[in-house]
């Protein structure tokens, strides 16, 4: 890792506790879920944040990494002192053991993620074939923007003909055997990181294939080298990144680019006189369908007493729909049960990844339906619909019917919604970026937020994405690294759960740059919206790219910016923050955006405590391979400093290499 004029900025975390009060049930801080919690005090009902304290404490080889269950001889667990303790059965050492529980972390995650992209995919075929005439070519541009950086004719030909071609692409990237690059991650990144993946043997082939590999590499009885293993997981993490760009840019072209758009977030926008369901999960191939058929069965709630039917998302699936269609947010991952606990929840339609199977348990004290849709998720007690993209819209259309029947079913005793909501605006993809820079430099765009960087008005980019982590109050870490770094004129962009807090407390509405921005980042706003009067209000303090699977949008803004500077990714005053990292889906991107050559906060410790060798690799070596490293610390302050420690030095250095290269007339350096 660099040295940083920070001199307290070392590889270890600080001394804060890795779960704060761990006997303190009240979890959160968002306010909707605190008022949920308050109203039913007496009720005697569990929740997600009861469980977390009757963890407590959590097994500490497991916290570490140092538990090892790939084989039935175990498990075994590992100590540090020498002896035949300090090896498992087989005598794997503890750097074997963390850096196989890791890597197949970032299987996990890979192959999450891919599996979304797959869905979408599979719409985009059916839809070629003629099958999914509820579907169609909702962005052109994108479709011919993507077909052009995969190689693919657009000239005189037919928008289907592009899309099945691009489509052929996809699902060779799924499963190529030919030794050639992912297509979809080749297009996406620089020439550097191209030429870097290639020496260092990480650049993945295909999706399936490499998430297979490093499974089978883990196994029992084959690699224990962890360098090697380690190498094996940033591949699979980099054909997460791949299928991650593939999921994102189908979407946008099934779906539509994202433009700015009014909302609202928390747990008030659950309306007591309409029908209300819940999407839940990630994949927009379902979620769209619905909100099409609930707004044509508006007169069929009607005829049951409600006022029409009010579609609200939760998770990343809420997020895509917030971005596209403006539907209201709930809330996020960890408080996902206070939707159903306001006695108000019609159904709650769910497709896949962060779905507490415990909102079946709560579903069944109240009317509330839980559906499943997907065939690889379902849930003991629920009813489940297989959703097919060839009958979409009547699928759709039997949910809001179920969810219409629900509505009569309540009980008015048990309602009870918290008042708390907030307006948004969200809706900022890279082409709506792109475009807001474009009115003040249309040659040019990105230039106009790197000039700003290199003048001193910026300090640089957070990207602030990932989860909830219960071992931290929920959304705390989230708002504090938030505040830390605008006052500090630090440009941020957000995904996830991590948009979702800050949807939720209202730090995505133009009152909060007010509120919060460094002098700065608000003139930076100001010059913005004076450049683009077309605006239908005012920009937020953060801008909302979507889904977890959109931190690619993320990854476009890096490479755009490394373009425009002269430079490749490692030297851009770029980080990423995952304050609250919890899914396998968090290991899987921060390894990719170290791949990238970015500095990676995490707010929550992962299992690799357990061996200085891994931890030493995971937050140094790293660094001096691929130019990003991982920056380990639970205490949410100091996790913000270390963040404008490492923007701090990427300026810096930035800048001396720029006037170093003007006074000698020469190209600017690459080889810092």
């Amino acid at each position: 890792m660099p040295r940083y004029r920070d001199l307290t900025h070392t590889a270890r975390p600080s001394d804060a506790p890795r779960v704060v009060d761990p006997k303190n049930p009240i979890r959160t801080t968002d306010p909707g879920a605190l008022q949920m919690l308050e109203m039913i005090k007496d009720k005697q009902i569990e929740t997600v944040y009861d469980r977390v304290v009757a963890q407590q404490p959590q097994c500490a080889f497991g916290y570490k990494g140092i538990c090892c269950r790939i084989c039935l001889a175990g498990p075994c667990r590992v100590k540090k002192e020498d002896g035949p303790g300090s090896r498992g059965i087989c005598g794997a050492t503890a750097y074997t053991i963390v850096s196989r529980n890791v890597v197949r972390m970032i299987a996990g995650g890979a192959a999450s993620h891919s599996e979304h992209a797959r869905h979408i995919l599979h719409t985009a075929h059916a839809l070629v074939e003629g099958h999914a005439s509820d579907y169609d070519i909702k962005s052109s541009a994108k479709l011919h923007e993507i077909a052009g950086k995969l190689g693919v004719e657009t000239l005189n030909r037919e928008d289907k003909e592009i899309l099945k071609d691009v489509v052929g692409i996809g699902y060779a990237d799924f499963g190529r055997y030919q030794d050639r690059p992912l297509a979809f991650l080749d297009c996406l990144i620089t020439a550097g990181r191209r030429n870097k993946f290639k020496h260092t043997n990480i650049m993945p082939r295909s999706i399936d294939g490499t998430v297979t590999e490093i499974i089978a590499q883990t196994a029992m009885g084959v690699d224990a080298d962890p360098v090697n293993i380690i190498f094996g997981g940033l591949k699979a993490s980099l054909s997460d990144l791949g299928g991650s760009y593939m999921g994102s840019t189908m979407s946008d072209v099934l779906f539509g680019i994202p433009e700015p758009i009014v909302s609202e977030a928390n747990l008030g926008v659950i309306n007591p006189k309409m029908v209300n369901i819940a999407v839940h999960g990630h994949n927009p191939v379902l979620s769209e369908m619905v909100v099409a058929a609930a707004r044509a069965m508006k007169e069929d709630a009607k005829k049951a007493g409600a006022e029409g039917v009010n579609i609200v998302g939760i998770c990343c699936t809420g997020n895509e729909l917030l971005m596209r269609e403006g539907v209201y947010l709930a809330t996020s991952s960890a408080s996902q049960e206070m939707a159903i606990l306001t006695g108000a929840l019609d159904a709650m339609v769910v497709d896949i990844q962060c779905i507490y199977p415990s909102v079946q348990t709560l579903a069944e004290c109240f009317h509330t339906k839980v559906i499943t849709t997907e065939f690889i998720m379902k849930i003991p007690g629920a009813q489940h619909i297989a959703f097919d993209t060839d009958t979409a819209m009547d699928d759709a259309k039997k949910l809001i019917r179920i969810a219409i029947e629900a509505y009569g079913k309540r009980d008015p005793k048990k309602i009870a919604i918290p008042s708390e909501k907030h307006q948004l605006v969200a809706g900022f993809s890279r082409e709506v970026l792109t475009d807001l820079f474009a009115k003040i430099n249309p040659e040019r765009p990105i230039s106009v937020l790197t000039d700003a960087i290199q003048s001193g008005q910026l300090k640089g980019v957070a990207f602030i994405i990932g989860c909830n982590n219960l071992k931290r109050f929920q959304d705390e870490s989230h708002i504090t690294i938030l505040k830390e770094l605008v006052k500090n004129d630090v440009l941020v962009i957000t995904g996830g759960c991590s948009a979702g807090a800050y949807a939720k407390f209202g730090f995505m509405s133009p009152l909060a740059v007010d509120a919060y921005a460094g002098e700065g980042l608000k003139s930076f706003f100001k010059t913005l919206e004076e450049a683009n009067p077309q605006l239908s209000t005012r920009l937020p303090l953060v801008f909302h790219v979507g889904s977890c699977v959109d931190y690619t949008r993320g990854i476009e803004v890096l490479v755009a910016m490394a373009n425009e500077l002269g430079v490749d990714t490692p030297k851009v005053p770029f980080v990423v923050s995952a304050p609250e990292a919890m899914h396998e889906k968090a290991v899987a991107i921060g390894s990719y955006c170290v791949t990238m050559g970015i500095p990676v906060h995490v707010g929550s410790m992962p299992p690799v405590e357990g061996s200085d060798l891994v931890y030493g690799i995971t937050t140094q070596i790293a660094h001096d391979v691929f130019g990003g490293n991982f920056i380990l610390e639970v205490d949410p302050v100091i996790g913000a400093t270390k963040l404008l420690n490492a923007l701090e030095y990427r300026s810096w250095k930035l800048g001396i290499h720029k006037q170093t290269a003007e006074k000698n007339d020469t190209a600017l350096a690459q080889g810092w």
